[in-house]
């Protein structure tokens, strides 16, 4: 009998990432979960469960949900290390994630009506801007934050 390996973890969350993409949202949902499990333990690399939960928290029908998620992002970026990151890709600093992992929480924070946390990831953000790469490559990634920090900002402001 012929052993079939497990594909790599983060082939398996882009696989997951590509489903929900593709609009199949309850199947990459389930993905997601069945990686966390696997990931949860001490064994579980933090990049990976950084990456898995900030792609999880997209598919979530529920914001209490996509809210749990994006805690779990942002703990497992507190654990990673930028040798587990560049391990995928040699550009990668977990410091870079810190302002789209603020974001994500500032505006599901938004959404739940907790504006003060909502405020304060919003700032969280953008003190970390800095950590964003600086090329021309990823100008566009840095714009799209800013611009979606001020989209939350005025919601906040907007809700008064």
């Amino acid at each position: 009998m012929e052993r079939t390996e497990t594909p790599p973890v983060m082939e398996r969350i882009t696989a997951a990432v590509e489903r929900s993409r593709r609009g199949d949202v309850e199947a990459a949902a389930a993905e997601f979960d069945a990686l966390w499990a696997e990931l949860a333990g001490p064994a579980g690399d933090p990049f990976h469960r950084c990456v898995l939960a900030h792609y999880a928290a997209d598919v979530q029908p529920d914001p209490h949900a996509e809210l749990m998620w994006d805690r779990r992002a942002l703990a497992a970026a507190a654990e990673a290390t930028d040798a587990s990151a560049q391990a995928h890709h040699p550009s990668l600093r977990i410091a870079g994630f810190y302002p789209s992992l603020h974001l994500n929480l500032a505006d599901v924070l938004r959404r739940l009506g907790d504006a003060a946390g909502a405020r304060d990831h919003v700032a969280a953000a953008r003190a970390r801007m800095g950590d964003l790469p600086d090329d021309e490559a990823t100008a566009g990634y840095a714009e799209t934050i800013r611009t979606a920090l001020d989209r939350v900002e005025r919601d906040l402001d907007a809700a008064g």
